[in-house]
């Protein structure tokens, strides 16, 4: 699922003929193994599916490649290495990479009768790699690069790599000299290895000292960027814009383009000195504040979510996610990521695209939450709360507990009405968590299921959902659950080119049966080799209010990680509800599948984040290793993969039935 790039096949035929093979086993394999590998003794065919001939890998000293040499009898050499061949004739090979961009592999494939050899080009991603000269500037690195917003008062962080132990300073038109310091710090870690090696002595790497940093303030650098919502100005190195709209009053003005407006990046070791422009063009902002407001859909196209996400810096996982609708106030952009204030201790990046300016001098008014109303419903309590104005919020659960965090906002709460008394609600409660900062939590007797937070005008409406009625000894019977199966597009692709897409349709078409012999209504997101996107995925589980969502895929691993040290089964969860479903799920891949046991994972991941159930995306085998994609293949590996969702599925809704391992004290 996750390796970038591999996702299409390059079959590299040599010889164009058939392959006999002896077919799959009659019996079923015993839990905890997969099924026997079909045996293929053909001609040689040698293929390459991965990296195919558009990729551009990203690794470090080490990667992989895979395919097939169309026998199970071949023998298989990369650069000189014996590789193992599996009965099959597919093959999996963890090489040594250079440090050169353009990779030449030699890869030979023999059996008793024939051998065919092949030199086989990989691209690498370019590097940084510091010239011979004594001292050097990678321009490339300085950091904000682009067209930027900055308060007047603030500290802007600005950064550079330049050769170690240099002398580095930014000198600014008019003559002035900021000086900036050497960062020193471990050499920086692909974000593959941290999240999918487990190999931990991968993490440690050596010291480096070329990145400087330094902090600007009050100081309009370069041409004018343009206004900082609502219009775009090209970045002309050197040049303005002949037609930009008048300056807002948020905003003032950059120095005028001129010839010695640029910024100078210069360092100096020894006698040797290096200069590079930096091509920033930044404008400052003023105290009047700018009010914006969040629309994700501002094309009118009508097939969004009607969700801004808010990260923590720009580039960040989401960690927020305001419905349309919600203000904030602006308070910087660089590039394309626009910076909110939602309470005094509270900052968020968002897409610059996704805020709208509202009129200059909209009032930054604080908001006030009044009284509340909780209304009990047949499958859902209704938390009405009135507020002045649309604030932003988060959503935070813990254990038998929801609570709702309102930013920019002072309570004025003088009643909670109750309502009726119901069973699965113990108590609400609010605080003024903070000086601007409100929170309301809803306490439970029974595990928390999903909840929705929607705009009713002024009113936010929180939905806090019921659990379903589970009866111990037949746990299926009458639960809904929508089955994704994963992709396409995009997805992983095996070495005997079986498309992930393809295996995560037949698991999930068994998982379908087994779950409906149980009892389940089960609803398909597709049915079909076709291409579905996310969207329409999250969106029909949650308009059918799916009890259970479980989307099916297969494995895969970036560049540069090992496949046969870093393979296995996981299940990926957002929310903490979902935790025990996918440990549950977890363990039965591990036990029946006979495969190492990778955990469950919190992910950030699209088919694992709705809020209204609670929802896991399996991994149970890895698409690039030869013996799974066979198992994968085989309806008796398809049917073990299904058994073990559908018995982690029953486990878990015991477990809720029985009240354990739900997170309520």
């Amino acid at each position: 699922m996750f390796a970038p790039g591999v996702l299409r096949p390059l079959l590299l035929l040599l010889f164009l003929t058939g392959c006999a093979g002896s077919g799959p086993p009659a019996t079923p394999p015993p839990v905890g193994s997969l099924p026997a590998i079909p045996r293929v003794d053909g001609p040689l065919q040698l293929s390459v599916v991965y990296p195919a001939a558009t990729d551009v890998i990203d690794a470090r000293d080490s990667t992989f490649l895979f395919g097939s040499a169309g026998s199970g009898a071949a023998s298989l050499t990369v650069d000189g290495q014996p590789v193992q061949v599996w009965p099959n004739g597919a093959w999996l090979a963890w090489v040594a990479v250079s440090a050169d961009s353009l990779l030449n592999f030699s890869i030979v494939a023999r059996t008793a009768t024939d051998s065919v050899s092949l030199i086989y080009p990989v691209r690498r991603v370019r590097r940084h790699q510091p010239p011979l000269t004594p001292v050097w500037i990678d321009s490339a690195s300085a950091s904000p690069s682009a067209r930027a917003w900055w308060p007047v008062d603030e500290f802007l962080p600005v950064s550079v790599r330049a050769a170690e132990g240099a002398s580095v300073r930014l000198m600014l038109p008019g003559g002035k000299v900021v000086p900036l310091a050497p960062d020193v710090g471990p050499e920086e870690v692909p974000a593959a290895i941290r999240a999918f090696d487990r190999d931990s002595s991968n993490l440690a790497v050596a010291k480096r000292a070329d990145r400087y940093t330094g902090v600007l303030r009050g100081r309009a650098i370069g041409p004018d960027p343009g206004p900082v919502l609502g219009g775009a100005v090209a970045d002309r190195p050197g040049g303005s814009c002949c037609c930009c709209p008048a300056e807002p009053p948020n905003r003032r003005a950059a120095e005028p383009a001129a010839a010695d407006s640029a910024v100078i990046i210069e360092a100096i070791l020894g006698p040797d000195t290096a200069r590079a422009r930096w091509p920033l063009r930044l404008a400052l902002l003023d105290s009047v504040p700018m009010v914006v407001e969040f629309n994700d859909d501002t094309a009118g196209k009508g097939d969004t979510d009607s969700l801004t996400v808010g990260r923590t810096r720009p580039g960040a996982t989401y960690h927020w996610f305001f419905p349309t609708g919600t203000r904030a106030v602006a308070s910087g952009r660089l590039g394309d990521d626009l910076r909110v204030r939602l309470s005094r201790e509270q900052e968020v990046w968002v897409p610059a695209a996704d805020a709208i300016a509202l009129p200059a001098g909209t009032a930054a008014v604080r908001g006030t939450v009044a009284s509340l109303t909780v209304t009990p419903a047949a499958d859902r309590l209704v938390v009405r709360i009135p507020l002045s104005q649309r604030v932003p919020f988060r959503v935070e659960e813990r254990g038998g507990e929801l609570t709702l965090r309102l930013y920019n906002t002072l309570g004025d709460i003088n009643w909670i009405r109750f309502g009726r008394s119901d069973a699965y609600l113990r108590d609400i409660r609010w605080l003024q968590a903070a000086g601007d900062e409100v929170t309301i939590t809803a306490t439970l007797r029974g595990p928390i299921w999903g909840y929705r937070t929607r705009w009713n005008r002024n009113d936010l409406l929180f939905e806090i959902r019921r659990p379903p009625e589970i009866n111990p000894h037949h746990p299926l019977a009458g639960k809904l659950i929508v089955i994704d199966p994963g992709h396409p597009p995009l997805g992983a692709t095996g070495p005997t080119g079986l498309r992930e897409a393809e295996a995560n349709l037949a698991v999930a078409l068994q998982l379908r049966e087994l779950l409906s012999e149980g009892g389940a209504r089960v609803v398909m997101t597709r049915t079909a080799d076709r291409s579905l996107d996310l969207g329409p995925r999250i969106r029909l589980a949650d308009s059918l209010g799916a009890d259970l969502l479980i989307s099916v895929h297969n494995n895969a691993l970036p560049d540069g990680v090992n496949p046969f040290t870093n393979n296995g089964a996981s299940v990926f969860y957002n929310h903490p509800r979902s935790l025990p479903l996918a440990q549950a799920v977890q363990r039965a891949l591990v036990q029946r599948l006979g495969v190492r046991d990778l955990g469950a994972a919190r992910g950030d991941l699209a088919l694992v984040r709705p809020t209204w159930m609670p929802a896991v995306l399996t991994e149970g085998l890895f698409m690039m290793l030869p013996d799974q994609e066979a198992a994968l293949r085989h309806p008796l590996g398809q049917r073990a993969y299904a058994l073990a969702v559908r018995d982690g599925v029953i486990q878990f809704l015991k477990d809720v039935a029985a009240g354990r391992g739900t997170g309520v004290p």
